[in-house]
């Protein structure tokens, strides 16, 4: 399906909002052209200076390292974030076609394997990390959503979601006992702040013009919107990225943590036909031509909090300055070379479940956003499978799917 129109309830907004997804989708044609160039000399120092501005603006609230508090009426904002994705899948979907609220659209579902580094720093040792090991795991890459677009239609950025299989120990949501779901997105930042703001932006999504939670006049999120704009941009391959964690987590108790992966591969897919108008799924195409053909590793990256205000644990949407704190590598995600693309293996994503609380209490979610997270997650897949007649799964990681090769595995 396309962009559904705005449905405001003014005409006026209505129209704009329109005209600035038109303005939106006319550079996303040229994008490919001048955005490298672009993202090696600005794109760091604007981040910088965006940060910095946002942190000028924000108060100490005298949190200490790893430290969480609740936020002013958060259960009710998670409540109406609810209820508002809700409203919106049951308007977008149909019964036995409902889509996620958010991380719509499967670009792909691939085999990986998740292999923890021997040469960690002691402080970093905890949880998964603990010891070199390998874990097999699922990696789903997808598109934002709410929708389901042609590629060249979305807002720019991309998700993977990571779930590792045979993690021991007793998991923070039991209703899968061996998994640990790992989330990255190609913005360094959350969306939103905060659920309360989430809250917000939700309202707007309903009516198709989420543009107007950066930009209105009763409370602007232009900072916010200003980070997702240096970050977002006609994507080339997922397999290309970098994908951030967004929001920390433990790392063994008392210590806060964000991670992340960064691509290894240093080659960029052309985009096709642009500045016309691209295949449909032009992105699940760069990966099958990929996967087809290589081997992919991704460098797992953790940067440990070391400041409680400008590394904040309830602010998401502040970008953790890494000249206090280095990312440091921690493990390799290798996804090797493999042909994933039949309808039975993206029909899989559908019964799979991810959620950051499927952990271990070494690596539980920290702040509203995470705590938020919980519930709602759980909730909305409950839903999602309930409408189209599927039951959960817990992967184990030998499924096996028509015209899949199964490739040679390391696990210890």
């Amino acid at each position: 399906m396309g962009l559904p129109p705005a449905d405001t309830g003014n005409s006026l907004l209505d129209w704009l909002n329109g005209r600035l997804v038109d303005l939106v989708h006319f550079e996303r044609r040229f994008d490919p052209f001048f955005r490298p160039a672009f993202d090696a000399v600005l794109r760091e120092p604007l981040s910088r200076l965006t940060t910095n501005v946002i942190n000028i603006r924000r108060s100490d609230q005298g949190l200490k390292l790893a430290e969480e508090r609740i936020q002013l009426d958060e259960e009710a904002h998670l409540q109406d974030i609810i209820d508002t994705f809700r409203a919106q899948m049951s308007k977008l979907w149909t019964p036995g076609h409902f889509e996620r609220g958010g991380n719509t659209k499967t670009h792909g579902i691939v085999r990986a394997e998740f292999k923890v580094r021997d040469d960690l720093p002691a402080h970093m040792r905890r949880g998964i990390f603990t010891e070199p090991r390998t874990y097999p795991a699922w990696v789903r890459f997808s598109g934002p959503g709410p929708y389901v677009t042609p590629d060249i239609d979305d807002v720019g950025f991309m998700s993977m979601s990571i779930k590792l299989m045979g993690v021991p120990g007793a998991k923070l949501l039991d209703n899968e006992k061996y998994t640990q779901d790992l989330f990255g997105t190609s913005v360094p930042t959350f969306v939103s702040p905060d659920t309360r703001a989430n809250a917000h932006l939700q309202h707007w999504s309903l009516k198709n013009a989420q543009l107007f939670y950066f930009f209105n006049f009763r409370e602007t999120h232009a900072l916010d919107g200003i980070m997702n704009l240096l970050w977002t941009k006609t994507q080339t391959s997922p397999l290309e990225s970098e994908y951030f964690s967004c929001v920390p987590y433990l790392l063994g108790e008392g210590q806060a943590m964000q991670y992340s992966f960064r691509s290894r591969l240093t080659t960029r897919t052309r985009v096709p036909r642009v500045p016309r108008r691209p295949p449909d799924n032009y992105l699940r195409d760069a990966m099958v031509a990929t996967l087809a053909n290589q081997d992919v590793e991704f460098d797992v990256l953790l940067q440990v909090q070391t400041d409680p205000f400008l590394m904040p644990v309830e602010n998401s949407a502040v970008m953790w300055p890494t000249r206090l704190s280095p990312r440091v590598p921690a493990a390799v995600l290798r996804i090797p070379k493999q042909t994933f693309d039949s309808p039975e293996q993206l029909a899989f994503a559908r019964v799979l479940s991810y959620n950051p609380w499927h952990c271990i209490a070494e690596h539980r979610p920290l702040g509203n956003v995470s705590r938020a997270r919980k519930r709602m997650y759980y909730e909305l897949s409950a839903l999602r499978q309930k409408m189209n007649d599927v039951q959960h799964c817990e992967p184990t990681g030998d499924e096996v799917f028509p015209g899949f090769t199964v490739p040679a595995r390391s696990v210890t």
